[in-house]
Order: C-alpha cells, then structure tokens, then sequence
C-alpha cells in the first residue's frame, strides 16, 4: 500500500471518526470491556460490528462507564496480586512452607531453619527414608498460580494491543478475529480460578458444585459453538444472524446474497431495510441504484446514483452508471458532463482504488463512444488515449483497443486502425468484436480470404449471437454470394429477434438479394420493435409498395412523415404510390 496506511470510512470506526475527545476516549477505554464480555458471554455474535452496533459514549454519566471502571479495577488487582506475590516468593528463595508442607500458591513464608526446628523428630526420619520419592515429587511441581496468571495476562492484553486503538486507529469497532489468541489467557484464567476455588473448598460438596459448574461451562460454551457453526453455514443465514447487532450492514450484505440468488424483490426489500436502519450508506445506494437499473427502472435507478454521489462524491461506479443511462435515453449532454466529472476526481483516499481506476476508466471509454456516434472521432481518440493512459493493471482492454481501432478506421488510418485491432485481438483471442471489425478492414483492403476466416471465427466464437451472422452476410452480399448472404440474414434475425439492429439489417440485406418476401417479415418486425422509428415505417412502406400491398403501404409511408414531415424519400415514394394507385381506381388518402 506504498508505506500508507488503509483508508477507512467513518462508519468503520465511527469513534475515530468523532472529533470530540471526551467521546473518543471513553468509547475506546470501553471498547475492551466490551470484548471481554464477548468472552465471558458470547450470547450474541456478529460478523460485523461497525457503525452503530456499540453505540458511541458520549457522557461520563453513561451507565455503561461502570462496566469500564470494573474492568480496569479487575484488571488492576490481577496484574497487582500476581506481581505482589511473585515478589514475596523471590524473598524466601522460591521456598514456600504451609502448616509444615510446602505449598506453590504462597500462602505463608518460613525460613528453612524455622521449619526444622518446629518440625517432629519422626517426619525428619519419615522424610530420610524417601528421599529420592520426594525428590522425584519435587521435579513434577506445577507452577505457581502467580505465574500462569502473568502469562494470561500476558495472552490476554499483549495480543489484542494492536487492535485497542492505543497506538493507531483501525479500521472496525469490533472484530471478533482479534479475540482468538486473547481467548487462550481468558481461558486459563478461568482454569485458574476454578482450580484456586476446589483446593481451598473445605466441603466436599463445595468441591462437588465446582467441579459441575465447570462441567455446565464447557457444556453451555460446546453447545453455543453448535448454534453459531449454524449460523456460518452459509452466506445468507450468517448475515440473517448479524441483523439483531448491526441491521445496515447485515439488511446489506443479505440483499446482495439474494440478488446473486435471483430472488429480486426480496433483494430490493434488504437494501431498502438497510437505508432505513441508515440512509446515507454510499454502497448500499448504488447496489440498490444498480438492481433496479438491471429490472429498467431507470428513472428510479438515477435517483439513488445521484444519492449515492451525494452521500461519497468519489463513488466513480455511479458516475458511470449513471452516464450509461443518460447516454441510452438520448440525453447525450448530461452523459457527457457525467462522464467528465468521473474521470477528472482525484485518486486520493479512496475505498478502494482499483475498482475506482477501473470505474474511471470506464466513464472515459464511454466518452469515447458518445463522441464517436456523434462523428467527433479526433475527441473521441484523445478520450480512449487518456483512459489508455489510467487504466490498471486488472482493466480487461479489448474493448477499448478495438473501439480505438474503428476511430483510426474512420479517420481512414488503415494501418493504425489495423494495429489496434490487433491489439484487441492480443490482449482478448477470443474477442468477437474485434473479429468482426478486423474482417471489415480486411475486406476494404482486399484481403477477402483472410476476412472470412475471421468472420467464421466469430461465429464459431458464439453460435448464438446473430450480429455475427449479420457481418458475414453483409460480406457474402457483396461478394455477389446472394443465396448464402440471405442464409446469414435469415439466421441472424432468428437468433436476435428482439434487437432492432439485427432485425432491420437483416432486412434490408433480404431485400438487396430481391427475397422481398421474406424482407417484408422482418421489415414489420423491426417496425414493432420501434413502432415510432420513421426510416422503420418508410422502409416497410417501401418493401410493401414493391410486394404490391398499396394500402398497406400508403398508410405507413403517412405514418412515417408523422414522424418525420421533412423526409424527401418518404414524400417522393408516397407520390409515386399515389400514380399507381390513381391509374388501378384505387382510394387514396389524397383524395
């Protein structure tokens, strides 16, 4: 990360982000009392803690700075007793006598002559006689309970260190991760204390209730590890279990799970729960902004682009999408200034810089596109140079080499156009646009074998898709290969009956082979496809006019100059119509 540390959003560690220091400290010096109860009681766990799952203290009146003050106070006398003892236990030279037998928990303290001396001539001559026993017994001695608990004090704090914000702000609230090796000194303190507890129990039923209390903890804790491995099952059931402690983040991530699962209205009631429990979160605006985009909901999918901009004005994916949109509903300005806006924000505390390149990069090969449909290829040059110039590492760019390549194409630099076809075609072999439109060039300039082998390819790339068929019978059509040209065409509007492109090319392609039967058929379906489309309506008018179907013919030659009064065709094939249909007697609007 270039020696920097990550950037976080102030919902990560909302604390961090307060510029109140009195609320900052009192969060933080709580904020392990609280993983301590995690500990103690882990009856309700979550895969994620930030934002407002511990709500932030900003008082000292807080009931909850009690817990804070037990904790350190608890704290405090542990680390004291331990040390305290440790240190009289060094002064009687690791020696430790209790009622006259030795003792490792260092209740009591005698000199070696002191113990003799009050020590029965008898225990003397018992001790003699089993010597090495006692020796043997001396080097299996447990260690003091002093020591374990300095080292579970030791696992217990020194670990989690890093992630107290005592020395730098992190990046979450609460992370359950960072109590695994902690877990391990709370786990010998509880051994600890519950063994300290059955040596000094006097009854035999006080050292009976220890023992099941012990046995009721490992059973309950057991149990829990069973319901909560439930709940990491899967995605969906441990975001489901996060919604009682963090409801935003958990409403989130569970919408994004049934959106990968199909479930689209159950998806938008989850990101829409999400922005209730916290409405200004930039990502769950822009998958919800990205979910109804997808369903054409356009008009509400920009709404929540423009909210998820407002909530992180560098959110450079709903810049994109929002463009995109504008861009298809013919409001070719606002694209364009969205566009701009995109690629001119800073890279500079970023969530994620990758994905922002990559978003940027995007916005400025889409610029490209909305320059080169307005036949401003030079602009559009210079915009696919500067996306060149930013995009990272991970861009996928065949799309954008290819694009380059028809702008050279345009411009008539053959051989530029050509070495960036090429380079589309290297950085993506299997790229079907960039085979489609390196066979073009190929044709232009003579190589017409070579040309159709790269059109065969794209097909063989993708059987289904019918513009690929549509290219290779636009070449067999002016390779005077008639019959096999209306063979692609007809094959093309079979696969892709519902994209007018295809449709009306294909068309028009039945009609230069003089099959104006079958032109007819698909001129009315790409006429229903864009029913408000003049050139659609006077292109039928003209094939019906040419089939002899006059009414037929008239009527959507009127239909088309409603929508385009000016056009000179339209107007002059309509007056033609009109002689033939005078001179057979027939009716015509005219008259």
């Amino acid at each position: 990360m270039g020696n920097t540390p990550p950037s976080f959003s102030n919902s990560d560690n909302p604390a961090a982000d307060c510029e109140v220091l009195l609320t900052r400290t009192l969060t933080f010096l709580y904020l392990p009392t609280k993983n301590l109860w995690l500990l103690f009681c882990p009856d309700t766990l979550s895969f994620d803690w930030s934002m407002d799952a511990v709500p932030l203290i900003k008082s000292v009146i807080d009931w909850r700075n009690i817990h804070t003050v037990a904790f350190y106070v608890l704290l405090f006398l542990l680390a004291y007793t331990s040390l305290k003892s440790s240190s009289t236990k060094k002064e009687c030279n690791g020696k430790v006598f209790m009622n006259g037998k030795q003792n490792t928990n260092g209740h009591s303290c005698q000199s070696d002559l002191e113990y003799k001396n009050s020590e029965p001539r008898t225990t003397i001559v018992s001790k003699l006689e089993n010597g090495v026993k006692n020796h043997i017994n001396h080097g299996l001695q447990l260690p003091s309970t002093e020591n374990i608990v300095v080292l579970a004090l030791s696992l217990l704090i020194v670990p989690f260190v890093p992630a107290s914000n005592l020395f730098f702000y992190v990046g979450f609230v609460i992370a359950e991760r960072v109590l695994y090796i902690p877990s391990m000194g709370f786990c010998l303190l509880i051994t600890v204390g519950a063994r300290a507890l059955y040596i000094k129990a006097q009854k035999n039923i006080l050292k009976s209730l220890i023992f099941y209390a012990a046995a009721a903890l490992i059973l309950f804790y057991g149990l829990k590890t069973v319901v909560r491995n439930g709940d990491w099952k899967n995605e969906e059931m441990l975001y489901r279990s996060g919604i009682q402690v963090n409801p935003a983040k958990a409403w989130g991530n569970l919408g994004n799970v049934l959106k990968s699962q199909g479930k689209i209205s159950e998806a938008e009631k989850a990101y829409r729960n999400a922005l209730y429990y916290r409405s200004n979160m930039a990502d769950m605006l822009y998958n919800l902004g990205l979910l109804l985009q997808e369903n054409s909901k356009f008009a509400e999918a920009l709404h929540y682009y423009k909210l998820a901009i407002g909530s992180r004005p560098t959110l450079a994916s709903a810049y994109l999408n929002t463009g995109i949109i504008l861009m298809n509903q013919g409001r070719t300005e606002e694209a364009r200034r969205t566009f701009l806006k995109c690629s001119e924000i800073p890279d500079e505390n970023l969530k994620d810089p990758n994905a922002h390149k990559s978003s940027v990069t995007s916005c400025l090969y889409n610029l490209g596109k909305l320059y080169h449909e307005q036949g401003q290829y030079e602009d559009a040059l210079s915009v696919y140079k500067e996306a060149i110039l930013k995009m990272p590492r991970q861009f996928a760019p065949q799309s954008l080499y290819n694009m380059m390549g028809e702008a050279y194409m345009r411009l008539n630099k053959v051989s530029e156009a050509e070495h960036w076809y090429t380079e589309s075609l290297r950085s993506k072999p299997d790229h079907i646009p960039a085979h489609l439109t390196y066979g073009k060039l190929l044709t232009l300039t003579g190589r017409k074998s070579e040309a159709e082998r790269y059109f065969l390819k794209a097909i063989q790339l993708d059987p289904t898709k019918g513009n690929c068929y549509m290219h290779y019978g636009q070449f067999l059509l002016e390779e005077g290969r008639i019959i096999e040209a209306a063979k692609m065409a007809k094959k093309a509007a079979e696969l892709d009956s519902g994209e007018f492109d295809v449709v009306f090319n294909a068309a028009h392609m039945l009609r230069q082979a003089s099959l104006n039967e079958a032109a007819e058929t698909y001129y009315k379906m790409a006429a229903e496809l864009r029913p408000n489309y003049p050139a659609a309506l006077m292109n039928l008018g003209a094939i019906l006019h040419l089939n002899g179907k006059l009414e037929e013919a008239e009527a959507n030659y009127l239909r088309a100059l409603q929508f385009k009064p000016d056009d000179g065709i339209t107007q002059s094939n309509l007056r033609k119509l009109w002689n033939i249909m005078e001179k057979q007697g027939l009716k015509t609007s005219k008259t």
